[in-house]
């Protein structure tokens, strides 16, 4: 660079003001170190041989319990080994019409004179499904659901209680919370609900036990004289 451009270029330098060069010194460390920032981003560091290892074995399953198979009604009748035998529900309702107006439990009959029906005035049809005789429930949308899968059913029309059992705070369980010290089982909602009169009944809690009178000190007792 010639001295003449130097000095031409040292003068305008010295008019502009002081400040300006400090914004324009931040903004360029700014940029500087964005680009750096996004560039580790990109770049993040592969994981350690021993890191899949030990994230796969830190996590234990979690169990929730379904039902097994079908329901069925007992007969009362006992077979040779004097184990009860029990009827399916679609022995008896394939061969009859569904009552698709039965939502209280005085429009049951036979086998169901039993059973609690307080479901929200919700009919039996609601959830069982007529067109299998009853072999399976079904969902809003008319699809058929295995009675293994009950929680689906229930969760379309319980979506706080099914938000809340997925965080934790709804529904039994036991085992380990922490999962890297040992596997969970969780029930199901017809573990601890009725599925026919899910509400819990109202019971009045029991008193207390009596608060226990504490003894007379020996000092309390007055002084006898003989």
């Amino acid at each position: 660079m010639k001295l003449p451009e130097f000095k031409e270029m040292n003068s305008w330098a010295s008019r502009v003001p002081l400040h300006w060069w400090f914004v324009r010194l931040i903004l360029l460390s700014t940029a500087a170190g964005g680009c750096s920032r996004v560039t580790t981003d990109h770049q993040a560091s592969p994981p350690t041989e021993t890191e899949p290892i030990k994230v796969a074995a830190a996590h234990h399953s979690v169990h929730i319990r379904t039902p097994e198979g079908s329901p069925a009604v007992d007969s009362g009748l006992r077979d040779q080994a004097g184990k009860a035998i029990t009827v399916s529900c679609q022995h008896c309702h394939a061969t009859r019409p569904p009552n698709r107006e039965s939502r209280a439990t005085a429009d049951l009959d036979q086998f169901h004179q039993g059973l609690r029906l307080n479901h929200g005035r919700q009919a039996c049809v609601a959830c069982h499904n007529p067109s299998d005789g009853y072999a399976s429930l079904h969902l809003a949308d008319g699809k058929a659901v295995d009675f293994a899968d009950v929680m689906t059913l229930c969760a379309q029309c319980h979506g706080p209680q099914y938000r809340d059992y997925q965080h934790g705070s709804h529904g039994g369980m036991n085992g380990y919370w922490d999962l890297s010290r040992g596997p969970r089982q969780r029930n199901n909602c017809i573990d601890c609900h009725d599925p026919h009169s899910p509400q819990f009944p109202r019971v009045q809690p029991a008193s207390g036990p009596p608060r226990p009178t504490p003894p007379a000190s020996s000092a309390s007792k007055a002084p006898t004289h003989e």
